[in-house]
């Protein structure tokens, strides 16, 4: 071999070394990204049945509470609220995955018996959640009801204390933006010390009410596909803020 094509051999060589450094550090750092980004286990209420077995409300506890009376219904429409839930929920996934964040979904289709909810907060635990978000809408024995406002635990050493500040700063941040995508009222937020699934949560925990489905106006308007659209995106935008991500990441 002459001296000219040895020469060539070399810096085919080190052109080829360069290339699969190259790959080898992108590989590298696209692995990075996904193993930094945020993960939100997004909890769409209920299910197409309701589970009246029982389970501890929280670690240790004598007292027990049904796994899932199953959810209200549109008082107009008669849309279950799981189907609602399930709906919104499928498109705050959406939002948040062209966001950045990954999604784990503690139900993606609406089809048998309700989990209790020891296994939705186990589920949030187990994924290492940023936030575990429960998504739901509310019902009244008056159709007057009407509002949006979100549950966050209330302060109970060795159950939430570990979560409780950062529950409310989230469900702070998740009302204002549902409150505003929506434009119903505002009812607040509210702790709740009796919520299964708040007490067994390892990780920043709230569940929203989008609105009362036993009210006929909210009821219509959640019924509709732009309606539900722009409560993924106050889902999303809240969810993003409590993050300390840009909120405009989930679009308009």
């Amino acid at each position: 071999m002459t001296r000219g094509a040895d020469n060539a051999s070399c810096k085919v060589q080190r052109a080829l070394l360069v290339a699969l450094l190259t790959l080898v550090v992108a590989l590298v750092t696209a692995g990075n990204a996904v193993a930094a980004a945020p993960v939100v286990v997004v909890d769409p209420g209920h299910d197409r049945l309701a589970n009246l077995r029982t389970e501890p409300i929280g670690p240790g506890s004598a007292t027990r509470k049904i796994f899932d009376g199953g959810g209200t219904h549109g008082v107009v429409t008669g849309i279950r609220e799981p189907d609602l839930t399930l709906a919104v929920s499928l498109r705050l996934r959406e939002l948040l995955r062209r966001a950045g964040v990954r999604v784990v979904m503690t139900r993606s289709r609406t089809a048998g018996k309700s989990m209790g909810n020891i296994a939705r907060a186990r589920i949030a635990n187990r994924a290492h959640a940023g936030l575990f978000l429960r998504v739901h809408a509310d019902g009244a024995a008056s159709r007057d009801a009407r509002g949006t406002h979100t549950l966050t635990p209330a302060l109970h050493a060795g159950w939430t204390d570990d979560v409780y500040r950062s529950s409310r700063r989230a469900a702070r941040l998740v009302q204002a933006e549902l409150v505003r995508a929506l434009g119903f009222p505002d009812r607040g937020l509210q702790e709740r010390s009796d919520y299964t699934g708040f007490n067994w949560a390892d990780v920043p925990a709230i569940l929203v009410e989008l609105g009362f489905m036993t009210n006929p106006t909210e009821d219509r308007a959640l019924a509709r596909s732009a309606v539900r659209q722009r409560a993924a995106v106050g889902l999303c935008r809240g969810t993003l803020r409590f993050l300390r991500l840009p909120p405009g990441r989930c679009g308009p």
